[in-house]
């Protein structure tokens, strides 16, 4: 029953990621260039299509969209799936991410980034993957390290605090 608690736990967290994406786009691809390579933003700023003010702005909010996480992945594993001790945290956080990660890198990254024209920027077109196989590389690698790190540290911090 723990399993299939953190396979949707982790299924609604990434749904907060495609939604979050899907937001970032609604207005044309343009909206989340902050997730693209440097030379891509560059090529859309002179472009005109955005500002280095506002692609700043974007990534911070991105950013703050960690908050969000954290305010559903603590709930899940401390309330709904009554995790307590630093182990049981730990794993239970890692495997959400981990669905997470999955999510990201096969439906977002490969599907709709990889296969659609939703993401396309006009303009960029000849900077085309935007997502290369070393950046997919790194962000597999990355992606597992970091939900192993971040959820160590969660479970750390609710260890501190008691839990």
């Amino acid at each position: 029953m723990l399993l299939i608690h953190l396979l949707l736990e982790g299924i609604l967290l990434g749904i907060l990621l495609v939604l979050a994406c899907a937001s970032g786009i609604r207005g044309g691809a343009v909206g989340m260039v902050h997730l693209y390579h440097k030379d891509v933003q560059k090529r859309c700023v002179e472009l005109g299509l955005t500002t280095e003010k506002n692609i700043r702005r974007r990534a911070l909010l991105m950013k703050l969209c960690t908050v969000v996480y954290l305010a559903v992945l603590l709930p899940c594993v401390l309330v709904v799936n009554k995790a307590r001790g630093f182990f049981e945290m730990c794993w239970q956080m890692t495997v959400i991410l981990l669905i997470v990660n999955l999510i990201d890198r096969l439906l977002i990254d490969e599907f709709w980034v990889g296969h659609t024209k939703a993401w396309i920027i006009p303009g960029t077109e000849d900077m085309m993957p935007y997502i290369s196989s070393r950046d997919k590389a790194f962000k597999w690698v990355g992606g597992i390290v970091c939900s192993s790190v971040a959820a160590a540290i969660f479970a750390g911090i609710m260890t501190l605090f008691g839990f």
